[in-house]
């Protein structure tokens, strides 16, 4: 059975590592020019080779996001560059334009091109037509449905993925002109102002009196902002559609994010491999989703036409549970003692969470709390600040540390 690829994101160094160890197949990342998340950490050539090292060490794949629309003055550089990836030997670069494949092909032919959904393949001629081209995996556009889907997959033979976890567009796959007319930030150069979650208000100038009902909450409303993807419980039609790749969006989401989700899709898929026809969504699975900094959960555009419940106006735009604390860096399993890297307030006495690498979590109380001169201390106040914490069991290094809402200060 070919079970697809986990493909998740990587924001920064750090996040690399994180989605490495909890479970990702391959991750994607951009450089500091040419991608399409410019507000992301990015890396620089220096931190994407030592990305591929970590990564291929471990047996997992790094493909590296060069999916602008490139302006004339971009391809001045871009030869230069592509010509550095293929040397530090990343597994592929994404792109969206035309001239962007030709380059890769005239300057540096030894790197596998994946096509980005920026390109926006809807339909089985334009799969087929790229596939002619070259390209070597065609990320499918987020509008289409499963039925769609299994009929470009019957038309040609290249490898196909699809987002199944993480933000929507409300335009077609990112192509969307509404923050570079209000802010200068241009959406398809990586630096999109997400003006579509705004607040508005709906008015018709010349048939005053008459309103559209909008949903709303007490910050405002939000007509255009979608909800959060999720395809968990799809895990068996896409295996069945025969997709290579699952994607999880998230290159400026939290470490978190990126391990919680991670993890969780990693032990769906290791579920469904082990028993297919047995195959169940787990309440802990959708619980973990649950933790992360998240807007409502939508299966989108894959079963069909949305409703209006799932791609309208949403009831609040994002819901926080948890309170991300801290990552363990080291662990002293004779004074069962972790090295902690803060992340965020917490203090002796409250409640924190701990998930390890592979999904497990358990939760305990603060007690034990010192600086790095071993003196007892009440609280981790300081940004990045590293403790020891006393811990009921052993723990392995990027275990993180969260809190629920409830127990926060």
């Amino acid at each position: 059975m070919d079970i697809p690829e986990l493909l998740a994101p990587a924001g920064d160094l750090e996040k690399l590592k994180a989605a490495v160890v909890f479970g990702a197949d391959a991750v994607y990342l951009g450089g500091k020019q040419f991608s399409l998340r410019e507000r992301a950490g990015n890396f620089t050539l220096e931190e994407i080779a030592a990305g591929v090292e970590f990564a291929h060490a471990r047996g997992v794949k790094v493909y590296v996001t060069v999916n602008i629309f490139a302006r004339n003055r971009d391809l001045d550089d871009l030869p230069i560059y592509l010509k550095q990836l293929e040397q530090i030997g990343v597994d592929a670069v994404i792109v969206s334009d035309p001239g962007v494949l030709t380059l890769v092909r005239e300057t540096a032919p030894g790197l596998p091109v994946h096509l980005s959904t920026q390109a926006n393949t809807t339909n089985w001629k334009a799969a087929r037509f790229w596939q002619e081209q070259g390209v070597s995996r065609i990320i499918l556009a987020r509008e289409l449905g499963l039925e769609e889907i299994r009929e470009i997959r019957r038309q040609v033979t290249v490898p196909l993925e699809i987002f199944v976890h993480g933000a929507m567009c409300i335009s077609y796959s990112g192509r969307c002109l509404l923050s570079s007319y209000m802010t200068g930030r241009d959406a398809n150069r990586g630096d999109c102002a997400q003006a579509c979650r705004w607040r508005y208000a709906l008015v018709e100038e010349k048939r005053p009196g008459e309103y559209f009902p909008l949903e709303e909450d007490s910050r405002g409303t939000y007509i255009l902002s979608s909800r959060d993807l999720c395809l968990l419980e799809y895990i068996p039609q896409l295996v069945e559609a025969g997709i290579n790749s699952l994607k999880i969006e998230g290159r400026v989401k939290s470490i978190h994010y990126v391990a919680t989700v991670v993890s969780v899709y990693r032990q769906a898929l290791d579920a469904y491999r082990a028993d297919p026809g047995r195959y169940r969504v787990r309440n802990r699975w959708l619980e973990e989703l649950g933790k992360v900094s998240h807007r409502e959960y939508t299966t989108g555009f894959f079963a069909g036409p949305p409703v209006r419940a799932a791609q309208g106006a949403v009831d609040s735009i994002y819901l926080r549970p948890y309170t991300f604390t801290g990552v363990v860096r080291e662990y002293d399993p004779a004074r069962g003692l972790a090295l902690v890297e803060q992340r965020n307030r917490f203090a002796r006495g409250e409640v924190l969470e701990v998930l390890l690498p592979g999904g497990e979590t358990f939760s305990f109380t603060v007690t034990g709390l010192y600086d790095e001169n071993m003196d007892p201390v009440d609280a981790a106040p300081h940004p990045r600040q590293r403790v020891f914490l006393s811990l009921p069991r052993p723990v392995l290094p990027w275990s993180l540390l969260r809190r629920r809402e409830e127990y926060k200060d």
